[in-house]
């Protein structure tokens, strides 16, 4: 039986990045906070928080947070915050690390810009997931959050409007391109920017070219991370016997018979020893 691992799994840049300027911040002895959880990924917040890492969870508990004889360091998470929660930390004299990742960054800037230039920012991607709700909180004027096609059919514009269309990094390639091509037939393509990034595209493309060929899927990743969940819908269309682990305790396969390849993927922050765990594991007793 061979198991084969995908091209592209495991940490993202963006999220390294994230978890990296935590570990460097530890090492100078500071009480570290987040606001949010880093990444989304449960194993790495919890170690996180063996260490002494501090999740704040909401505004209230960040405006409760305030400069006394130390200064409190607040890393900000790698999903990015809306402008309103600088503006908190700035005011409560907190020491700002900002680990948001840069391709998320740069959509920040887009719609900041697009929102002052008059244009109404249509964001495309899940209204409650964090990094949406950063990117809303960067716009200055009119948006609207459509994370299915039938929002977009049934979504009119204010006649003489302007419109600029972004994406959450890591929503599915094919059905933001479908979208905007509803959007076109309506003639509503004043300004389209394809903000997925291309560590979501490439990872999508390789788990579904594994999960076409694999008898057996394993996806490998957060319960609550949006990049994992598209991959066990995409790998889940290709491969009736996918299945969706957070670690190597959720794994309890029941194998169909004449096994010929097990493909294994794993959202952009899932560490790389849990994607070798499971590796060895499979490979050890199956």
């Amino acid at each position: 039986m061979e198991v084969r691992l995908a091209d592209c799994a495991g940490f993202c840049f963006g999220v390294k990045r994230a978890v990296d300027t935590v570990y460097e911040q530890l090492k100078n002895g500071k009480t570290i906070y987040t606001y949010g959880p880093i990444v989304h990924n449960e194993e790495v917040v919890r170690e996180l928080a063996e260490k002494g890492v501090r999740v704040l969870e909401s505004k209230e508990e960040l405006k409760n947070l305030k400069a006394g004889e130390t200064i409190p360091t607040v890393i900000i998470r790698a999903h990015g915050v809306a402008k309103e929660i600088y503006d908190i930390m700035e005011a409560n004299g907190l020491e700002c690390i900002d680990a948001t990742c840069p391709f998320v960054k740069k959509i920040h800037r887009i719609v900041e810009q697009k929102s002052t230039e008059g244009y109404h920012v249509i964001v495309v991607g899940d209204p409650k997931h964090p990094e949406v709700e950063g990117i809303v909180g960067w716009c200055q004027g009119p948006v609207t959050v459509l994370e299915t096609p039938e929002q977009a059919e049934n979504f009119v514009k204010t006649e003489g409007e302007k419109l600029c269309i972004v994406s959450q990094t890591t929503y599915n390639y094919n059905k933001f391109q479908y979208i905007v091509e509803i959007f076109e037939k309506k003639g509503y393509n004043d300004s389209v920017v394809n903000t997925i990034c291309n560590a979501t595209e490439e990872r999508q493309r390789s788990a579904k070219a594994i999960a076409a060929e694999a008898d057996v899927m394993i996806v490998i990743g957060g319960k609550h991370s949006s990049n994992s969940r598209k991959l066990y819908e995409i790998c889940q269309r290709e491969c009736v016997h996918t299945y969706f682990i957070q670690t190597l305790d959720d794994l309890h396969l029941d194998l169909p018979k004449a096994v010929r390849l097990v493909g294994i993927t794993a959202g952009a922050s899932t560490p790389n020893k849990l994607i070798e765990e499971v590796q060895n594991y499979v490979r050890i007793n199956f």
